[in-house]
């Protein structure tokens, strides 16, 4: 279960935090249609890499910063402490928890695959498509951190 969060969350939350350094604040109210704006969607998805993470390593949810930036420094170190060691036994611990006006009781996997990262990857993907729409230069490398195409390539 480490594997399959900490790791993923820190290096997903770098990439947000760059793509909010390129988009500058001005874009961060960005939203698509009637979802939350960008700025909300990325500080959601920080607080679902806790809400996720904790749990599992036998953590209490910490309290997050209300401004984006530090929020997403703040999930980033605390995720960056972790041992794996405190995730032994994870996937079969039971976590009960709330989904919107859900009550939920999961093992530790389910909550990890059918909730925590479908619900990570959703915010993160919104507040990705929100600055896209409105203007902000970004491309599949700003999201993953791993693609690269030459200045001149484009999708036809």
């Amino acid at each position: 279960m480490y594997l399959a969060t900490v790791p993923v969350f820190r290096h997903y939350l770098g990439q947000m935090s760059a793509m909010v350094e390129k988009a500058g604040r001005g874009a961060m109210n960005a939203q698509i249609a009637d979802s939350f704006p960008a700025a909300q969607q990325f500080g959601t998805a920080a607080a679902f890499s806790l809400r996720i993470a904790c749990p599992l390593a036998g953590r209490e949810i910490p309290d997050l910063p209300s401004a984006l930036a530090p929020r997403l420094a703040v999930a980033r170190a605390t995720l960056g402490a972790m041992k794996v060691a405190e995730f032994d036994g994870a996937a079969e611990r039971i976590i009960i928890h709330r989904a919107g006006f859900a009550d939920l009781e999961q093992t530790g996997a389910q909550f990890v695959y059918f909730f925590g990262l479908p619900n990570f990857f959703f915010h993160l993907t919104m507040g990705y498509a929100a600055l896209r729409a409105a203007g902000v230069p970004l491309g599949k490398a700003d999201f993953d951190g791993l693609h690269s195409y030459p200045p001149d390539f484009h999708f036809d």
